[in-house]
């Protein structure tokens, strides 16, 4: 009976996207828009970027942000992005311009809505919170940022940043 019971709780824990971590001498940023500097700081941690950039976004027109991805890339920075499927219509959306400069993005058109707001910086650091990477976010909204420098986190981020990469289409 106990093995009935583990073997449940593997399944259950294979198919669950919680999970549960403890950050141990982690350092982190925090920001506040609008107007707090969290444009600044993702471009600047873009900027120290040395071996890829994974993008995931719900909103994309920032031009410094897209600016800080096109430089990481000229450095040979690995830069992919996936955007939910309004960018595809978007007015002023960043994926046309990074699709044009040679970065790949995708679209995933899976969910009702790809609500994420995440970059994962050289597989150590995680930046996220409800800030999206628009320039409203940065002088309009209220909203927050935290950038995390942790690699266990960075890799759980990075596993679900594929699993929907998985799914999404080229744009």
């Amino acid at each position: 009976m106990k093995n009935k019971y583990f073997a449940l709780l593997v399944l259950i824990s294979f198919f669950s996207y919680a999970f549960t971590l403890t950050l141990h001498d982690a350092p982190a940023s925090v920001y506040f828009s609008p107007r707090g500097g969290a444009q600044q700081a993702i471009v600047d941690v873009i900027g120290q970027a040395k071996e890829s950039v994974l993008v995931q976004a719900y909103s994309f027109t920032s031009s410094p942000i897209a600016k800080a991805l096109l430089e990481a890339h000229k450095r040979g920075v690995k830069v992919e992005v996936v955007l939910d499927k309004g960018q595809r219509t978007a007015r002023y959306s960043g994926a046309t311009f990074l699709r044009n400069v040679g970065i790949p993005v995708w679209i995933d058109a899976k969910h009702a809505i790809a609500h994420n707001k995440v970059m994962v910086i050289d597989g150590a650091t995680v930046i996220t919170g409800s800030f999206n990477f628009t320039k409203a976010a940065e002088e309009k909204n209220a909203e927050n940022l935290l950038i995390i420098q942790d690699q266990g986190l960075a890799r759980l981020y990075t596993q679900n940043w594929e699993r929907h990469r998985e799914h999404s289409e080229e744009y």
